[in-house]
């Protein structure tokens, strides 16, 4: 390449790189608009967590299809761009293959699982479109999966296809030129190519020139849609690429089956049950705190975990397909419930960026104008989703935080749950008789 394409091919990068940098900002700043949480606890459970889920994608393969196919597509996407690198070095420099003198085998080596592995991710990728658009699993048709968010995985699925093709051709432009007698421009015999030899010949017959003007368009459609691809992450479910670690390692360690009780109201049982405490006391008052608020409305009273969890979300839809609720015809899809978040924590981020930093009320909440009681009340509790998701999403944790709005800033519980805990507080149970008629059972036949 000439200086030329030198300082453009910076100017891309920069440019790329810059978009990039300001999206991860952007989604840094809307996950810090959470309530803090602590998760530095116990580093090494965390750390295994991480190597295990995120890394070892030991959750996905519990489906095997899919969890296999995946792999694919995850290794194979991943190490290819390992070559990014070279890329970015010999575009910069106008260098070719700077890697091959330095790494000699070892060079042939990862050229070549490059290659094999680029034929696997569109093979999977190819799987994964029939099973999206032919075979129509359940899953990807559900409700809940309409508009751009259906049509976003297969844009990602055309993406990630068109980018092996470009650097399989690109590959086999490079060998042709690589064999041409007496050598041609700067093109010297680096690496192995198991799958661009058989693509190499359809280039016989074709002037030297022109495959090397084929091969820098190659090469310029291939970075040029990598950094495309980066960039539309930001807008795509497929963000879980790079968050899924930080998501893993920050994940809830405690049983499934544990809940978090409120601060405050544990604080004021521990009151009631002081013997030592004066009730007449009066609790020290802030005046500039703002009033405490029971639960979540909105995407501010969730904790920063769940805001990541909401821009982690895969849209795979093995939550929903799991949710006996679901199952039974309810309305809940544990699905929609992390969609929901992320849409309305990107549109409270755009009214923060339209505001100058600031966010200026709308008069709208995730409670009601993006999730409704019902689907919330159709929960069962029973962790399915949390259990089934591949990368340790809880949608459950936002649903029983909404709930907890509900019940204790609204008093808006369904009434036989009202009921319940009216006889509770009354009788000390959940049945409606005196506390002294709670042992009947026993003397029945």
């Amino acid at each position: 390449m000439s200086y030329l394409d030198n300082i453009l091919f910076a100017i891309l990068l920069i440019v790329g790189f810059g978009f990039f940098a300001a999206s991860v900002k952007k989604i840094m700043r809307n996950i810090n608009l959470g309530v803090d949480v602590d998760r530095k606890d116990n580093p090494k459970a965390r750390w295994k967590n991480m190597a295990l889920i995120a890394l070892g994608q030991s959750k996905m393969v519990r489906r095997p299809v899919a969890g296999i196919l995946h792999i694919f597509v995850y290794v194979g996407f991943v190490i290819i761009n390992i070559e990014l690198l070279e890329i970015i070095i010999d575009g910069l420099f106008g260098t070719h293959r700077i890697f091959a003198p330095y790494l000699g085998v070892v060079y042939d080596v990862l050229i070549a699982s490059f290659e094999i592995l680029a034929i696997l991710v569109i093979f999977a990728v190819t799987v994964f479109w029939i099973r999206r658009n032919f075979i129509r699993l359940k899953r990807f048709i559900h409700s809940d999966l309409t508009g751009f968010p259906k049509s976003d995985a297969n844009y990602i699925l055309y993406f990630e296809t068109v980018l092996m093709i470009l650097f399989l051709l690109m590959n086999a432009s490079d060998l042709h030129l690589q064999n041409v007698p007496g050598g041609y421009s700067h093109f010297h015999k680096a690496g192995s190519y198991p799958i661009s030899q058989f693509i190499a010949p359809i280039f016989n017959g074709t002037s030297n020139e022109l495959v090397g003007l084929l091969f820098e368009v190659f090469w310029w459609m291939h970075i040029v849609g990598i950094l495309v691809f980066m960039n539309y992450l930001y807008f795509s479910k497929h963000l879980h690429i790079l968050l899924a670690f930080p998501n893993t390692y920050f994940a809830n360690l405690k049983p499934e089956g544990q809940f978090d009780n409120l601060a405050s109201v544990t604080k004021e049982v521990k009151l009631m049950m002081d013997p030592n405490a004066d009730p007449f006391a009066a609790a020290p008052v802030d005046e500039n705190a703002a009033p405490a608020k029971f639960g979540a409305s909105d995407v501010q009273d969730l904790n920063w975990v769940q805001l990541l969890n909401a821009y982690t979300c895969t849209e795979c839809g093995r939550c929903t397909s799991s949710c006996p609720a679901n199952q039974t015809g309810k309305k809940l899809s544990p699905r929609k419930i992390m969609m929901d978040t992320r849409d309305r924590l990107t549109e409270v981020g755009k009214n923060i960026d339209a505001n100058k930093g600031v966010f200026v009320p709308d008069n709208k909440t995730l409670l009601n104008d993006y999730i409704t009681p019902e689907e919330l009340w159709a929960c069962t509790s029973c962790n399915a989703c949390v259990e089934e998701c591949p990368v340790n999403i809880s949608p459950l944790s936002i649903i029983m935080d909404m709930r907890r709005y509900l019940v204790m800033e609204q008093s808006a519980a369904p009434m036989s749950l009202n009921a319940m805990m009216t006889n509770i507080e009354n009788n000390g149970a959940p049945w409606q008789y005196s506390q002294q008629d709670r042992l009947n059972w026993k003397n029945e036949n």
